[in-house]
């Protein structure tokens, strides 16, 4: 079994468990196969975001190669302060090398556009970033936390990978999104429930160029709405439009007419017009949708 880490308490303290708590025999044998993938990776540097995924393979990379994985995490405009944060805090606990890696995928023309294939280019600053760090430092391999339910979604950034030859652990081993954070959870790790959260650039339409005022906007803003106690949240920027989805079990509190008027004065202010709330609530590849049945793809 991959130990658990050290589990921080809410005043940053950190203590460790004496026992682990248990997992079925099944995803025994999924982490088996999760630990022979990563062990055969040689030196690896994790791509981490401080999400579910990432946190959970650096916590596995870590623990099974202790020195030879070190977890990098990018920053760019697209990448939420509040991300940064819970990276710190799982860095800590898990005890991983880490360090931070600026990336450039605002000056690529591709990535501005915002066409269905954003991603691909995002990822391809990526792990041209991490390639170059790899062979800086004599590492063997980059990986990053693609699960094998992210397939089953539209997914160009996992074109950029194989292309660069970043390796999938998770994929690799049949981990799912759920089984990742029964795994989580039984460690202890503080991801564990931590909601589903893409990069800033997946609120903003296909054809709505990326900028970084249209970022801030849109980090701003979903701040703001945790600040008024909401927690599985989107803001999604249509221009003077800002579309609020909030998760299903929270709609009622969210269209209480005193709530609503509170999520529209801490929303318009910052530069919208009008402010919606989506009434089907929110739901993982909102803006995917206008893409099924999915174009044709070059090979």
């Amino acid at each position: 079994r991959i130990a658990p880490p050290a589990r921080l308490t809410a005043s940053g303290a950190a203590r460790t468990f004496s026992v682990m708590s248990p997992i079925s025999p099944e995803l025994e044998g999924t982490e088996a196969a999760l630990e022979s993938r990563l062990r055969e990776a040689g030196r690896v540097i994790v791509a981490f975001s401080g999400g579910a995924d990432s946190s959970y393979l650096a916590l596995a990379a870590h623990r099974i190669l202790g020195e030879d994985a070190l977890a990098v995490t990018a920053i760019s405009p697209s990448y939420p302060d509040s991300h940064r944060k819970m990276a710190d805090q799982v860095v800590e606990q898990i005890g991983i090398r880490h360090r931070y890696v600026n990336t450039a995928e605002m000056e690529r023309e591709g990535y501005r556009a915002n066409r269905s294939d954003r991603c691909y280019f995002c990822k391809t600053e990526l792990f041209e970033v991490l390639g170059r760090l790899r062979e800086e430092i004599g590492f063997d391999s980059v990986a990053y936390g693609l699960n094998a339910d992210d397939r089953q979604d539209f997914r160009p950034g996992h074109r950029a990978a194989e292309e660069h030859r970043v390796l999938a652990p998770l994929m690799d081993a049949a981990l799912s999104k759920a089984e990742v954070r029964a795994l989580s959870r039984a460690a202890g790790l503080l991801t564990a429930d931590l909601p589903a959260s893409a990069c800033l650039a997946s609120r903003l339409p296909y054809g709505t160029e990326v900028t970084p005022e249209r970022l801030r906007q849109v980090e701003e803003g979903e701040e703001l709405l945790r600040g008024l106690g909401f927690r599985q949240l989107r803001l999604r920027h249509h221009g003077e439009v800002a579309r609020v989805e909030i998760d299903p079990s929270e709609l009622p509190r969210a269209l209480d007419a005193s709530m609503a008027k509170a999520i529209v004065a801490a929303i318009k202010p910052l530069g919208f017009r009008f402010v919606s709330l989506d009434l089907e609530g929110y739901r993982t590849g909102a803006l995917n949708e206008v893409l099924w049945p999915l174009p044709e793809q070059d090979e």
